[in-house]
C-alpha cells in the first residue's frame, strides 16, 4: 500500500512539501525541546533532577537512532503521507502522555514513544523532498528542513514564558498537539514516483553503496555529538569563564541564528552546484574544528570568532548532508536517509553525556578539544566515503557523485 493521489490526480507543489517537512521536522523534535524549555518546572513537580533530565534526553535521541533504519524501511514501504501521519500520531501520543504524566518513569516511556515518531518524522519529510521537490532546488529545500529544528528550539524557548510560568507545564505539552494539524493537512497526497513499491532488496540499496553510507553514519555520529555539545554547553562554558550569564546566553542566542542563516545559505548554494556535496561538508566540519579549538583557549578575545566559527560552520552542516545522501540514493533517499540519520541520533545521545564526563573528569579545554578532534575526523570519514561511493559500479551511481 502506497501513498493515494488526489482526486484530481495532481502532483503535490515543491513549496507544500517544504512546507510538509518544516512542519514534521518541528513536531518530531518538539517533545524534547519542550522538556529542555520547561525543565525547572517540569523537575520541581515530578521531583527529579539534572541528571535524571539528562538521562531523559538521552532516551529520546536513543530511541531516534534504533528507529532510524526501520523507519526508513517503513517509509519506502508505505510512502511519505502515510508516514507523516504516522509520525504526527506518535509524537501527539508522546506529547499527551507528557502532560499527563505523574511520575518520571512516565516521562521515560513518553519520550521513547517521541523518540521513534522523531526519527520518523525526520525520514518521511526526507522522502517527500526527494521525491516532491525538483532536483535543482532540493539543496535548498533540505537548508530549510534543517532550519526548523532551531525554530522548534525558539518555540520550546518561549513556552515557559508565555505558558510554563501562567498556565503551568503540562499545557504547554498538551498545545503542542495542535501542530499536528498542520502536519496532516499538509501531507504530501502522493509523491512523484508514487506507484506501488515492492520491496526489492531489502531496501533498494546495493552493498557498496551501503557500506559508504555506513562511514556516513559514523561521521555523522562524530559531528553531531560534537555540535549538540556546543548548543548543550557553550553558555556553562563562557560563565566558567567569567562572562556574565546575560552576555552568555546572548552569545548562543546570536550563534544559533547565525547557523539559521548558514543552513539556508549552504542549501542554496549547493542547488548552483553538481556534486562535491560530501566535500563540502567536510569542509564545514573541518573549518567548524577550529571554532570549537578557539572556545577550548578559554580566552575572552577567542570566545565570539569560535562560538561564530562553531556554529556556523561545525553545526550548519545537517541539511547539506541529508541532501547529498539523497543525491547520491535518488532511488532509495528513505532507506539511505535512515542509515545516515542513525549517526545523527546516536551523535545527540552520546555527545552531551561525553562532553559533560570530560568536563566533570577534566576542564572544558579538554572537552572543546576532543570536540574540534571529533569534527576532524567526521571530515576526514566523509572524504573517503565519497571516494566509496565513486568507486561503485556504474549501474550503481547517480550521474554525479556527492
Amino acid at each position: 500500500m502506497t501513498d493515494a493521489p488526489t482526486a484530481a490526480g495532481r502532483r503535490p507543489t515543491a513549496g507544500r512539501a517544504i512546507a510538509s517537512a518544516a512542519t514534521s521536522t518541528v513536531l518530531g523534535s518538539l517533545p524534547v525541546f519542550l522538556l529542555g524549555g520547561l525543565a525547572v518546572l517540569v523537575r520541581d513537580e515530578l521531583d527529579f533532577g539534572e541528571l535524571q533530565l539528562g538521562f531523559a534526553v538521552t532516551v529520546f535521541f536513543s530511541t531516534a537512532a534504533l528507529s532510524a533504519v526501520p523507519a526508513g524501511r517503513f517509509v519506502a514501504r508505505w510512502g511519505a503521507r502515510t508516514s507523516t501521519i504516522a509520525a504526527a500520531a506518535l509524537s501527539v501520543v508522546a506529547l499527551l502522555a507528557m502532560a499527563a504524566t505523574p511520575s518520571y518513569a512516565g516521562l521515560l516511556a513518553a519520550l521513547v514513544l517521541a523518540g521513534a515518531g522523531n526519527a520518523l518524522a525526520q525520514i518521511g519529510s526526507n522522502e517527500t523532498l526527494a521525491r516532491v521537490v525538483p532536483a535543482r532546488r532540493q539543496g535548498l529545500a533540505f537548508g530549510v528542513k534543517q532550519a526548523a529544528v532551531p525554530l522548534a528550539t525558539l518555540l520550546a524557548g518561549l513556552a515557559l514564558p508565555v505558558l510554563g510560568l501562567t498556565w503551568g507545564w503540562r499545557w504547554g505539552f498538551a498545545l503542542a498537539t495542535l501542530l499536528a494539524l498542520g502536519c496532516v493537512a499538509l501531507a504530501p497526497r502522493r509523491t512523484a514516483g508514487g506507484a506501488p513499491r515492492a520491496r526489492a532488496a531489502r531496501d533498494g540499496l546495493s552493498r557498496p553503496a551501503r557500506n559508504a553510507l555506513l562511514v556516513v553514519a559514523v561521521a555523522a555520529t562524530l559531528g553531531s555529538a560534537a555540535a549538540n555539545a556546543l548548543g548543550g554547553f557553550l553558555v556553562e562554558s563562557a560563565v566558567s569563564t567569567g562572562v556574565p550569564a546575560g552576555r552568555a546566553g546572548l552569545l548562543l542566542a546570536g550563534g544559533s541564528g547565525l547557523g539559521v542563516g548558514v543552513r539556508l545559505f549552504a542549501g542554496w548554494l549547493a542547488d548552483t552546484r553538481e556534486g562535491g556535496h560530501l566535500r563540502a561538508v567536510g569542509a564545514m566540519l573541518a573549518v567548524g574544528a577550529l571554532g570549537m579549538v578557539l572556545l577550548a583557549t578559554g580566552a575572552h578575545a577567542a570566545l565570539v570568532p569560535g562560538t561564530l566559527l562553531a556554529f556556523a560552520l561545525g553545526w550548519s552542516w545537517p541539511g547539506l548532508l541529508t541532501f547529498a545522501v539523497v543525491r547520491l540514493n535518488p532511488t532509495a533517499a528513505a532507506s539511505a536517509t535512515g542509515i545516515q540519520q542513525t549517526g545523527n541520533f546516536a551523535g545527540g545521545a552520546l555527545g552531551p553525556l561525553l562532553f559533560g564526563l570530560l568536563v566533570q573528569t577534566w576542564s572544558y579545554r579538554v572537552a572543546w578539544s576532543a570536540a574540534g578532534v571529533a569534527l576532524v575526523v567526521a571530515a576526514a570519514l566523509l572524504a573517503q566515503a565519497g571516494r566509496m561511493f565513486a568507486g561503485r559500479p556504474a549501474s550503481d551511481a547517480p550521474l554525479a557523485v556527492g
